[in-house]
């Protein structure tokens, strides 16, 4: 933890858990200043500059407001729309914390106005291990956040503070109600940031890519089954939404984007047993470039137990059991068998 008087910015988005963040570090006497970052040019944006902006004047700290729409746009939107041209599926947050978090506002923070820190409100557990930063699993298991923070580098770790790391989210709640936070009843943001309610994402999707009739094929028998709208609006393993009537419930098993072709079959043919991975990553330097891991192939998933195979041509990951909707786009996180520590991870080309 950082010792008194040190400079330390914070994340503001003017939600609950860097509200909190703020007023931790506020109390303890730190030197804070919070960054807001405005990610588009729309009215939803504007409200999260003004909700953070009261967060900073009830704490009485200096608040910056960065403009990033211009850098969201290229490092982030445009990212997530090519990724579903391509018939991936995108991790925008992920991204968002690689290029904007930890890029343009970490080093605002740190290079522009000589912050000795950056703070966020993620839920997840630094320490220096040796010579080097590890990420431990929070508190509270609910709020992991790992996963999308294994391209983050060392240098990035030596400057960056998770103070809720030893909260549960209801404590933190409990605070923000306790000094009466403008951010008190909040509630989490499980959306796309730059897709504003009522729009869907299928809405955003036809009105960026535009509808292109193709075919729905049964993968075991090569038979059509249906059209459909795009097959860039379906994602590997997804049922829901498919909407052709059979026997037994239709999963999303394989797309092809060269002729906009879903390939459609039964549960069991979603699975896989071995990905392959680019721009892979270590959160801190080891040898082994062959090891087994606890994996989480999205977000929201149960850890899965992997082996890692680093070659120079391309790097394998395979798995014991078969897995559930390996899904290109995506990202695979590595976490340590032992204690679960972030060890690295890289982003899905495909699965089989």
């Amino acid at each position: 933890m950082a010792e008194k008087m040190t400079k330390i910015a914070v994340a503001l988005s003017g939600g609950v858990d860097s509200s909190v963040t703020a007023l931790l570090f506020k109390q303890k006497g730190y030197e804070v200043v919070g960054i807001t970052g405005k990610m588009t040019n729309t009215s939803a944006a504007e409200q999260v500059c003004k909700n953070a902006a009261e967060v900073a004047n009830q704490l009485g700290i200096p608040h910056i407001i960065l403009d990033l729409s211009d850098k969201f746009k290229t490092q982030v939107i445009d990212y997530f729309d090519k990724s579903y041209l391509n018939s991936e599926t995108p991790n925008p947050c992920a991204m968002c914390n690689k290029c904007i978090k930890w890029g343009e506002i970490f080093n605002y923070a740190i290079k522009e106005l000589n912050c000795d820190y950056f703070a966020t409100g993620h839920y997840a557990n630094i320490q220096k291990i040796g010579e080097y930063y590890t990420l431990f699993p929070a508190k509270d298991p609910r709020k992991d956040q790992l996963y999308f923070l294994f391209s983050l580098t060392q240098e990035q770790f030596s400057k960056t503070l998770f103070p809720l790391y030893e909260y549960e989210k209801a404590q933190i709640r409990e605070l923000a109600e306790k000094y009466d936070l403008p951010s008190k009843s909040a509630k989490d943001s499980q959306d796309i940031c730059f897709i504003p309610k009522p729009k869907t994402l299928k809405d955003y999707l036809f009105e960026t890519i535009g509808k292109k009739t193709g075919d729905f094929i049964d993968i075991s028998t090569g038979k059509k089954l249906g059209e459909h709208d795009g097959c860039f609006q379906y994602t590997i393993g997804q049922r829901k939404g498919i909407g052709i009537a059979a026997e037994n419930p239709l999963y999303t098993v394989k797309l092809d984007i060269k002729t906009n072709t879903v390939f459609v079959g039964e549960k069991d043919k979603a699975y896989g047993t071995k990905l392959i991975l680019r721009d892979w990553h270590k959160t801190y330097p080891f040898e082994e470039n062959s090891f087994d891991v606890m994996t989480k192939i999205r977000y929201n998933m149960p850890f899965v137990k992997s082996h890692v195979e680093i070659k120079d041509n391309e790097t394998i990951m395979t798995f014991p059991e078969p897995v559930y909707s390996i899904t290109p786009g995506q990202a695979a996180v590595w976490y340590d068998l032992n204690d679960g520590h972030l060890l690295g991870g890289g982003w899905i080309v495909e699965g089989e």
